[in-house]
């Protein structure tokens, strides 16, 4: 089948989003499909087109941007013409373009569907006020052209204002989740890199057996990490006020968070306004950077437990979080639709109140004290998520949608 896959942001910019779709579509390559992606040249230095695993990328140039949105003169015409030379288009929402994707589509009696992501919800300002109502608009017209609509989960899409005007459309698929199993060596080198006393967490053999911890824990305190980009709905000042509490308790304790963190996208103040508090923190904050690989996976399983503090409906799901439990780790989570998901299913972690960094704190400690009851084999965890299921989901829609 040929699959064309169109979103306005595409790896190497990172986002649960642009993780998720990469994956699918090498997922899909991979089965043996022929996939095509068409997408933003959001950096000036990326080619405008190129095969990776498989894949093809297109990349539209873009003109200027408005807020995080990009301007493309050319997509439009661009997606037209791809669309010609496919069986199935594959939209990813939330996306200004949405609308005229979708009718472009119907027009040309294309089978079609989308994938919501998450809800959208811009920064304060003026103008973000005039725009954010106008793409809700074109996501709306968009959902009510294509064939079916797509969410990660049934309790994201029953409390999410857009997904639940869609029900009877809709097709739930766990989102593609991979991670790599962190070896004895990895945890060694990942502990020496950022000067860990203690890789408190234990990652998994691929049998679910336990893995050792890279050094000696001579005086307990968690190590707990975060996989973020520096983002203002991801919450990381109720982690730092929550670490402050913890610290009370455990001195030594410490945060590893992991993703980007200087000149993120729309976020420049935002960090700004942190900064004075990560550099009061000293040695107890330290920011890694990106990771990849072995590199990623030596993380989740250096950490106690790993959290998501996101405050608003932008997060739907929370990759990073299932990540953290495939290599041995707990995640603790606000009570977000969606993003309380794979805690509750898994039973491996905590779910805590949005934006309470006292209950945060608390279910730090408490994991940290009994950190066994909450850990999970792999096995278990890939039962419910993984790449090959969430391709297989697709499979299946997109064979309906083309009958």
């Amino acid at each position: 089948m040929r699959i064309l896959q169109i979103l306005t942001y595409y790896r190497p910019h990172i986002s649960g989003l642009t993780i998720y779709v990469e994956r699918l579509a090498r997922g899909l390559a991979k089965a043996g499909h022929q996939v095509t992606v068409l997408t933003s040249q959001f950096d000036p230095s990326l080619p405008l087109a190129e095969t990776q695993d498989g894949v093809v990328i297109v990349r539209a140039p873009v003109s200027f941007r408005l807020s995080k949105g990009v301007i493309m003169p050319t997509f439009g015409f661009m997606a037209r013409w791809l669309m010609r030379g496919h069986d199935v288009l594959h939209f990813h929402l939330p996306q200004f373009d949405g609308a005229g994707l979708a009718l472009n589509a119907r027009w040309q009696g294309k089978p079609s569907l989308l994938t919501y992501h998450c809800d959208l919800e811009l920064p304060s300002g003026g103008f973000n006020r005039v725009v954010e109502p106008v793409v809700h608009g074109a996501n709306h017209v968009a959902a009510r052209m294509v064939d079916r609509v797509v969410a990660y989960t049934d309790d994201y899409a029953k409390h999410s204002p857009f997904l639940s005007r869609y029900m009877h459309k809709l097709r739930v698929i766990p989102p593609p989740v991979e991670i790599a199993t962190p070896s004895e060596a990895d945890l060694q080198a990942f502990a020496a890199k950022f000067q860990l006393q203690v890789a408190g967490g234990k990652g998994q053999g691929a049998n679910g057996d336990d893995l050792q911890p890279a050094t000696c824990n001579l005086q307990p305190a968690p190590i707990i990490g975060m996989a973020a980009r520096l983002a203002t709905e991801k919450g990381v000042e109720v982690l730092v006020d929550a670490l402050e509490i913890v610290r009370q308790t455990y001195p030594a304790a410490r945060v590893l968070f992991a993703g980007p963190y200087q000149n993120v996208l729309g976020e420049e103040a935002y960090a700004a306004r942190l900064q004075p508090r990560f550099a009061a923190l000293g040695q107890h904050w330290t920011f890694t950077g990106s990771l990849k690989g072995a590199e990623l996976a030596a993380f989740f399983a250096s950490c106690d437990m790993t959290v998501l503090p996101s405050l608003n409906s932008t997060e739907s799901f929370g990759l990073v979080q299932v990540e953290s439990m495939l290599c041995g780790t707990p995640s603790i989570c606000s009570n977000l639709p969606g993003v309380r998901t794979s805690v509750q299913r898994t039973g491996m972690g905590q779910v805590v109140p949005i934006g309470d960094a006292p209950a945060l704190a608390a279910a730090i400690m408490q994991v940290f004290a009994n950190r066994s009851a909450y850990v999970r084999p792999r096995h278990e965890i890939e039962q419910a998520y993984s790449t090959a299921q969430s391709v297989r989901g697709y499979e299946r829609v997109y064979a309906e949608i083309v009958k």
